[in-house]
């Protein structure tokens, strides 16, 4: 009929199914491609810097597995009170809808050591304020024959920083 709003879609979004639970990830890692890159960490407020880091990490395989803190996890990281800003479920949602992410799975723990273990990726990747010796699964990645990177920053950019001067304003 002319003239009525179009109705909101009940469809689930392709992007979800990029979504995979701890419990289900060794399921979905029998079908990705190899070399598998992995990458963790809160990306609680996307800004350029995670996704050129998101999109340069891909392009070192042909898969790339991110793995978020949850919200406990990243409450325990000392952020601050009000962190994360984005609940879990919306924080894995905008990354699985990055072209450069193929699957995004979390982790409670304080460290990602766990999910690393069970997926085996053929590259580790953090950014650049990692030094290669303090990323969580080095040792591990390195031990079975894979890499480990700690990528510069392109781009100066900070969700800390970005909060504050939001509260500024």
């Amino acid at each position: 009929m002319l003239g009525s709003a179009p109705q909101p879609s009940t469809q689930v979004p392709a992007f979800a199914s990029k979504i995979v639970s701890p419990a289900q990830l060794a399921g979905r890692l029998a079908d990705m491609r190899r070399p598998l890159v992995f990458t963790n960490g809160c990306f609680d407020i996307l800004h350029r810097g995670h996704v050129t880091l998101l999109a340069e990490a891909r392009a070192l395989g042909s898969a790339l597995l991110v793995a978020l803190n949850s919200d406990a996890s990243v409450k325990r990281l000392g952020k601050g009170d009000d962190r994360p800003v984005n609940t879990l479920a919306d924080r894995l949602a905008v990354i699985a809808a990055l072209e450069a992410v193929t699957l995004v799975t979390w982790f409670d723990e304080d460290t990602p050591l766990q999910r690393i273990v069970d997926c085996r990726p053929d590259v580790l990747v953090k950014g650049g304020d990692w030094p290669l010796e303090r990323i969580v699964g080095n040792r591990e990645v390195s031990g079975w024959g894979g890499r480990v990177l700690s990528l510069p920053f392109i781009h100066q950019t900070s969700s800390t920083r970005l909060l504050e001067k939001i509260r500024r304003l």
